[in-house]
């Protein structure tokens, strides 16, 4: 399955189906994120049951703290 993420083509696993396996793949579930999904923000108690469809465009922003 390929999917765009950040504007750059990914390839997927197929243990990646979810938001949070997506998540999870980079290391980013511990992390304040927002997630949009073809356009759609996807709300955090979401992220296990929000499915990934080949050709999906997801955004993905998380926060950097600093001075």
């Amino acid at each position: 399955m390929q999917i765009i993420v950040n504007g750059k083509q990914v390839p997927l696993t197929d243990q990646v189906r979810t938001i949070r396996d997506l998540l999870d793949s980079y290391q980013l579930m511990e992390k304040i994120v927002v997630v949009e999904q073809n356009g759609t923000i996807i709300e955090r108690s979401q992220y296990e049951k929000q499915t990934i469809a080949d050709g999906d465009r997801i955004e993905i922003v998380h926060f950097v703290g600093g001075g």
